[in-house]
């Protein structure tokens, strides 16, 4: 059983800007060299390279920049941004049936100053596949149709756009304490949330995640090596990913489908969980995502977010405590996987007191970790 037998044991980041003046490359890389050193890891030890495949750094690319010289496991996974835990699944997978030892998952990306998600330059389909029956009725990026989702859960399950707003207010509110964040020391309330423009209704300014330049990486390997090292770990207690969203496939995510697996893989409940967090590309899929893993029951997320349940220094379980993709970066789920481990190894700018089991999901079901203590 893979529980706990690896770990995440070094994690890096570049800084986070609307133009990074840098190749994705050179981000990818910059990243990557930060986190080998979090990990205490040569790069000559690294073989085994894990990307996005929309990521336009090729492995053999980072190999060859860095001096890693036996690749022995590499690969991407095909989503259009929403994979960093069913990489990190995959990475797990091999390093524990022997067929790597170090695996290093990256992001580069010029989200804002390049490629930028919002507006189609990666996510649309230029009329390929679902897009033939969508794009001609003016559904043309992820927010259109998530849009569709959103508002049909508002209608079955009551959620407000109050309670909407306060998981941008309450992510902002942990931005402000981050120095990395987007968002560091510039507040929202939620009569600033209330008061922002429509982007797609119900999403209104706020609710819309951050186009970012910026990089990621993590290191992985086994425990035992990992502790070796004498620095902090963060074990992988249970990985899984998902390309399923259930028989309500537009009105459930596929978090539905995935969350059993998880739970059972982990041996823990969702009420065992100190710290969440969570895909959050546009803020109602936070609600969802507590309400489809299990954290609360269906149709209570909205009022749990807005009783304060998801604050950091209070709240009965603290979600997106980095400001997460509203208020921190959009890193498409690297930033979440980076402050999951933060969290674990006791690190983070809004450290939940004591916590011993962090979730990680990075893509509202596509896939989701969860990670301990080590």
């Amino acid at each position: 059983m893979l529980r706990n037998a690896v770990a995440i044991a070094g994690v890096g980041e570049t800084d986070y800007s609307a133009n990074s003046g840098r190749s994705e490359l050179v981000l990818a890389l910059q990243a990557i060299d930060t986190a080998l050193a979090d990990a205490g890891v040569e790069p000559d030890a690294v073989d085994g390279l894990m990307r996005w495949s929309v990521d336009t750094s090729a492995e053999g690319e980072i190999a060859a920049n860095l001096g890693m010289r036996n690749l022995a496991w590499f690969g991407e996974i095909s989503q259009a941004g929403n994979v960093g835990a069913a990489l990190v699944t995959a990475a797990a997978a091999a390093i524990h049936a022997g067929l790597a030892n170090v695996v290093v998952v990256y992001r580069g990306v010029n989200g804002r100053s390049g490629r930028r998600y919002g507006r189609g330059d990666v996510t649309g389909r230029g009329g390929r596949g679902g897009g033939a029956f969508t794009e001609p009725f003016g559904v043309l990026t992820p927010q259109h149709g998530l849009a569709m989702q959103t508002r049909r859960r508002m209608h079955e399950l009551g959620t407000t756009e109050r309670q909407i707003g306060m998981v941008a207010v309450t992510e902002r509110a942990h931005a402000n304490r981050n120095p990395r964040a987007t968002f560091y020391e510039r507040a929202l309330t939620i009569d600033d949330y209330l008061g922002s423009r429509y982007v797609v209704e119900p999403f209104r300014l706020f609710a819309c995640c951050l186009e970012t330049d910026g990089g990621g990486a993590l290191v992985l390997t086994s425990t035992e090596r990992a502790r070796a090292s004498g620095r902090p770990v963060a074990m992988i207690r249970a990985a899984a990913m998902s390309g399923f969203a259930g028989e309500r496939e537009y009105i459930d995510t596929s978090a539905v489908a995935l969350a059993p697996r998880l739970w059972a893989q982990a041996g823990v409940a969702p009420s065992d969980v100190d710290v969440v967090q969570i895909y959050d590309h546009f803020a109602p899929f936070v609600i969802f995502a507590l309400e489809d893993y299990g954290f609360v029951e269906r149709g209570d997320g909205g009022p749990f977010v807005e009783s304060g349940g998801a604050m950091w220094d209070g709240g009965a379980l603290p979600v997106n405590t980095s400001g997460g993709h509203l208020s921190e970066a959009y890193l498409q789920g690297m930033n979440q996987l980076i402050e999951g481990v933060r969290q674990a190894r006791g690190e983070s700018t809004a450290q939940v007191a004591g916590a011993q089991l962090s979730f990680v999901d990075t893509g509202v079901g596509t896939g989701a970790v969860i990670l301990e203590r080590g």
